[in-house]
């Protein structure tokens, strides 16, 4: 009997923790948009109106996860104004020979930026499918809040890197 209770406690664990890695990705990101935690940025339906002078380098990045048969790639790397309404495209493509479906999970650097960084429109707020083979733009609006002028702690931000990484969609 000993021998069973074992058995079953092990397949219990065993499977325990194969859920959980399955859920990691959206529980991090649920737990970082909750905290802010990880350069977690902000978000809001109303563009910025107030343009200030202040210029911010903005890098990009890419990557995917190994779950997902996907190329991704960033947009050029530019120059812009804080409270200056931007918009960008990432662009997919799905490799495989299947329908498949990706989910993005996102940060700021450095990670004090993230409550500045306001994105009004983002293919990472739901799934995204594509068709086998299928290239598709991924846009992303946003602006750096003005206020960040007003952050004593933020005057030493003269870049910004945003950054994506694809995975597998687990329903």
């Amino acid at each position: 009997m000993t021998n069973n209770k074992t058995a079953i406690l092990l397949s219990l664990i065993v499977l325990s923790m194969i859920v959980l890695v399955g859920f990691s990705v959206p529980l991090y990101d649920l737990f970082c948009r909750v905290t802010g935690y990880g350069g977690k940025t902000n978000t809001s339906e109303i563009m910025s109106s107030t343009i200030l002078e202040r210029d911010i380098d903005l890098k990009f990045s890419a990557d995917v996860n190994d779950s997902i048969n996907w190329s991704f790639e960033p947009p050029e790397n530019l120059q812009f104004k804080v409270g200056e309404n931007l918009l960008v495209n990432y662009k997919a493509t799905n490799l495989s020979s299947q329908k498949s479906s990706g989910t993005a999970t996102f940060n700021v650097l450095p990670e004090k930026v993230g409550a500045y960084f306001i994105k009004t429109q983002c293919f990472c707020f739901e799934k995204q499918t594509l068709n086998p083979g299928e290239t598709v733009n991924m846009p992303v609006i946003f602006y750096v809040d003005p206020a960040i002028n007003e952050d004593p702690s933020m005057e030493d931000v003269e870049e910004i890197t945003l950054s994506y990484t694809f995975f597998k969609y687990i329903e």
